[in-house]
């Protein structure tokens, strides 16, 4: 069961260059396109003549159309033309409503008239010129909810990451969570430390020096229905950590949309978008190329973790301290299920 009354990162808008695309969110097998003016449009990927995938057709002055028999459909969801066929009293297929925003297409797959655009998680990065953002997309065969307590618990990273990351000190800082409404923040803070390999290379590529002693900070928010925003970083040790000034410090957030697909598998909308250096298309590249490598180690450790929780659904989980920003999660999506369901 999903919560279908929120909205979803769908896509990225290059993925609409060429052609639909078919994609199954939420368990609802829908087509994206762009209709009149350009403007994105998602229905059923149901044909109502003979239940082909519409996402097989192409566009055609802003109109979907099927591609094993030509019926054109509108944004709408009603059929409007079909070569030799009156097309009035074809049923309509399912129209969903669809934004694009902050480099991203977003879908809310319930109730299109409870659709508010206004609602939508604010991205101040993706609006204000001194961030810079690079990223990409994984399908991942696992509960969207095991992305969630994976990234709402960074301990993970010394061992999972233990070559980019990771490193022992956040085993061994204390991990802190607190609820704000439907927010939930966990945080870790590390002081006088050496930044691991891919944070010495942030500090180089921001022309500061690499091997020094650093104070880092995870913080991890979670906003539902599954959106998760880490603010990452290091700054050279005695200045603030956190705090200290941009002139000393390389920081980031980490961008995680969790697009559930079906109960085992979902959509991995990742990146980062960093506050150093946002001309720099090469360290866009390098950064985007390092995440990628280091969120495929987490595909690898989910997939297999879902195939043990197939295989033993009987065995009870442990919940320890570390586990806290995800167990808060899970209880927000639970109540909000509850809520949806009522």
């Amino acid at each position: 069961m999903f919560l279908k009354n929120a909205w979803y990162v769908a896509a990225m808008p290059d993925e609409l260059a060429e052609k639909p695309l078919g994609r199954t969110i939420c368990g609802e097998k829908m087509v994206f396109y762009r209709g009149a003016g350009g403007k994105v449009a998602a229905v059923e990927d149901f044909c109502p003549h003979r239940g082909a995938p519409l996402s097989l057709g192409y566009v055609e002055d802003g109109k979907l159309v099927c591609g094993y028999h030509g019926l054109a459909m509108g944004c709408e969801g009603k059929a409007l033309e079909m070569p030799g066929q009156r097309v009035n009293g074809f049923p309509a297929i399912k129209s969903y409503a669809v934004e694009e925003r902050y480099g991203f297409i977003w879908v809310w797959p319930g109730d299109k008239a409870q659709a508010d655009p206004a609602t939508i998680h604010h991205l101040e990065w993706a609006v204000n010129p001194e961030w810079a953002y690079g990223g990409g997309l994984y399908h991942i065969n696992c509960d969207y909810r095991l992305m969630i307590d994976n990234l709402m618990d960074l301990t993970h990273e010394t061992y999972v990451h233990a070559g980019s990351i990771g490193q022992k000190e956040i085993d061994e800082a204390p991990v802190s969570t607190r609820l704000d409404g439907d927010h939930v923040i966990t945080s870790r803070f590390m002081e006088n430390i050496k930044a691991p390999p891919f944070w010495q290379m942030a500090l180089r590529m921001n022309d500061l020096a690499p091997d020094v002693a650093v104070d880092r900070w995870q913080i991890c928010h979670f906003h539902p229905p599954s959106h998760v925003l880490i603010e990452v970083g290091v700054a050279h040790a005695g200045h603030g950590g956190y705090q200290a000034p941009e002139a000393v410090k390389a920081s980031s957030i980490v961008v995680d949309f969790i697009t559930p697909e079906t109960e085992t598998s979902h959509w991995y909308f990742w990146g980062m978008a960093r506050h150093f250096k946002p001309g720099d298309a090469e360290l866009t590249a390098k950064i985007r190329e390092g995440q990628g490598k280091i969120f495929n180690e987490d595909r690898e450790m989910l997939e297999q973790q879902q195939q043990n929780l197939l295989r033993w659904p009987e065995r009870a989980l442990l919940k320890l301290n570390i586990d806290a920003g995800g167990v808060q999660s899970r209880r927000i999506i639970e109540r909000l299920l509850a809520a949806q369901a009522a």
